[in-house]
């Protein structure tokens, strides 16, 4: 699942980022409305966490511009708490009102709730050959199988599931799931593959993470 973090208070970013990141959701971060509604129209995010103060555009302007072309979920952030603001979001397109501050757990529960009612979000379990994968339940199995995976393992999983036939670079998937600028003599990539491969792949007849020469990866049933 890919998140848009809009957020101008360095702390709350850095807060929201390691959360989410550690239930291995990708996460974009734009630290001002321009940014951010840049984002939000030219990328396809799964929900958008907007906050309203910010500078350049504030969230209610970004929401309102936004609604006007895409129906991505919105969960609006705000330290204003009063009823006028959270009717003017709501109006304005948002799907849900958080208010600062706020408990972590409820939060994501939130976005969690979001996903679960958005058409993107609906789709829980994804299957790929005799491979299932349930993405709220953070659980793979292939066949009768379950394969125990570590939350880095089932992220790479998830991001090559979800893009399931599409060859994703190392620089693709570096830049999705350890958000750091991608160095050529690393093998972070390959071997998180190699050990995700002894998993759901080693054990069984069928192949499914194939390795693209030149290229990448993909997850994809081949006859």
């Amino acid at each position: 699942m890919r998140i848009l973090l809009v957020e101008d208070e360095q702390k709350m970013t850095s807060y929201l980022h390691k959360g989410l990141t550690e239930a291995s959701f990708n996460v974009d971060v734009a630290s001002n409305g321009k940014d951010g509604l840049f984002l939000a129209l030219h990328e396809d995010f799964d929900i958008v966490v907007l906050d309203v103060m910010l500078p350049q555009l504030d969230g209610f302007e970004v929401l309102r511009r936004l609604r006007q072309q895409k129906s991505t979920p919105v969960l609006l952030l705000t330290a204003r708490d009063t009823v006028e603001d959270k009717v003017k979001g709501l109006e304005l397109g948002a799907d849900d009102y958080l208010s600062k501050p706020f408990a972590y757990a409820e939060f994501l529960a939130r976005v969690k709730s979001l996903l679960r009612r958005s058409p993107r979000g609906a789709r829980d379990v994804i299957n790929i050959a005799d491979l299932e994968i349930e993405l709220f339940k953070r659980r793979a199995r292939r066949g009768n199988v379950r394969i125990d995976l570590t939350a880095q393992e089932f992220a790479l999983l998830q991001l090559l599931a979800e893009r399931q036939g599409e060859v994703l670079t190392r620089t693709f998937i570096t830049s999705q799931l350890w958000d750091m600028n991608f160095d050529s003599d690393t093998n972070v990539v390959d071997v998180a593959v190699k050990r995700l491969r002894a998993k759901i792949d080693a054990p069984f007849e069928r192949k499914l993470l194939h390795t693209v020469r030149g290229m990448g990866y993909v997850l994809e049933e081949r006859t």
